[in-house]
């Protein structure tokens, strides 16, 4: 029996997403679903699968958000904007600024006039226990992988991430691919984590390449992105409104915070598009 299923993409980080009625035809649990409508050979092809979960009583509506490889991630900042335009063109809610309930949490989307979407992202974590990450310290953390030494921060959008700045003559995409891996299942990260190796281009702009948990190189990731601000805005390195260039494309994420109050939720701003809609 076939689906309907629509296939969206923001800054490259591309998405299956399905009502939960198409999905119930397919008679497989949410994750199988995710590996075989993900994979890129066999399937549609795509980071994440997105399925509306409308039977909530905390929020707006809710998701159900799962990796290519079938594990959960608790949020994707790209993935929001991607689902909070679908739900909202099907008119599933009925007004542009709107809550979702998430494993990270409540999460306010924002359609914009120019058809980019903001979104509430809440409050970084830099709690360690909460991030997860094992050592005492998050922050300018030196962690040994192959050769290299590299000095990390830990910082958690709902979502683990370890932020790496690296020189300007780095090239961040061969760092993500080669070190990556490696450092996702780290004995620091009991959870496993994300991987972002950060180049700073001027305090207002930064370039960056993220292995993905769950999900291996991608060409944006809107909590990574979080994660590289609040990290570099803790650093000192960056203002508080700051231009992420990723290889998929360019979002802006603004957060008020500073080293000595690093409180404030952080906003996410960037595109949402339509590839293509289909029956799988």
């Amino acid at each position: 029996m076939g689906i309907k299923v629509i296939k969206m993409q923001g800054c490259g980080n591309d998405f299956v997403v399905v009502d939960y009625e198409e999905f119930s035809k397919l008679n497989l649990s949410m994750p199988e679903a995710a590996k075989k409508l993900c994979d890129r050979h066999f399937g549609i092809g795509a980071d994440g699968l997105i399925i509306p979960n409308t039977n909530v009583e905390e929020a707006d509506i809710g998701w159900f958000f799962y990796n290519s490889d079938g594990s959960t991630a608790q949020m994707c900042g790209n993935g929001m904007r991607c689902f909070a335009k679908y739900v909202y063109d099907r008119e599933f809610v009925k007004k542009s600024e709107f809550t979702v309930k998430t494993l990270a949490g409540i999460m306010t989307p924002k359609i914009l006039f120019d058809g980019q979407v903001m979104v509430n992202m809440s409050k970084p974590i830099l709690e360690t226990e909460k991030i997860p990450f094992l050592p005492n310290n998050n922050l300018n953390y030196k962690i040994s992988v192959k050769n290299m030494i590299f000095e990390g921060n830990a910082v958690s959008m709902g979502n683990p991430h370890f932020v790496i700045f690296v020189s300007p003559d780095d090239d961040v995409m061969a760092f993500a691919k080669e070190y990556g891996p490696i450092i996702e299942t780290g004995a620091e990260f009991p959870e496993k984590t994300n991987v972002e190796f950060v180049k700073i281009k001027s305090y207002k702009k930064i370039e960056l390449a993220v292995w993905e948990r769950g999900c291996g190189i991608t060409l944006a990731c809107g909590t990574g992105a979080c994660a590289s601000v609040v990290a570099g805005i803790l650093n000192g390195y960056i203002e508080n409104s700051c231009e992420v260039h990723l290889p998929g494309g360019v979002v802006n994420v603004v957060w008020n915070g500073t080293p000595n109050k690093p409180d404030g939720d952080v906003f996410l701003t960037g595109p949402a598009e339509y590839v293509f809609d289909a029956d799988f």
